[in-house]
């Protein structure tokens, strides 16, 4: 089994919501290891750049809002099918697909205030994670 590495992000509605910890003792606990952390508040182009393969939806503009309405936190953690794993540890994007245990299933209602972004893919958590961290910023 592979050992990858993923983005995950806190959304403004999960640092707001104060969740940041529980969001990170889940993973923590889970066996993941963090290998990356910082807060900050997305400037409208790095929020374009993370959603860029949307630009062309509809929803667009609301996703670059909603991301720069407030401070995220910006994470990369490491481990064994680490994407795959914390995909399913997220839980699905519909509250009402969303199971129980899952963080959205614990914590959501909204489809546009998830709480959290994780990668979906190893080409797309590579790119994440060159658009937040540089190379010196990860242990």
């Amino acid at each position: 089994m592979p050992v990858e590495r993923t983005y995950i992000m806190v959304k403004p509605d999960g640092v707001e919501r104060r969740l940041v910890g529980e969001i990170i003792r889940r993973f923590e606990t889970r066996g993941l290891k963090l290998v990356g952390l910082k807060l900050l508040q997305p400037s409208t182009e790095l929020a374009e750049a993370h959603y860029a393969v949307h630009r062309e939806r509809p929803f667009f503009g609301e996703l670059v809002q909603f991301i720069t309405s407030g401070p995220v936190v910006a994470m990369v953690w490491e481990g064994t099918d680490a994407i795959k794993l914390c995909r399913n540890m997220i839980g699905a994007l519909k509250p009402l697909e969303a199971i129980p245990g899952t963080i959205r299933g614990d914590f959501t209602t909204e489809v546009q205030t998830n709480l959290v972004h994780g990668s979906d893919a190893p080409e797309t958590a590579a790119n994440e994670i060159g658009l937040w961290f540089s190379p010196g910023e990860l242990i």
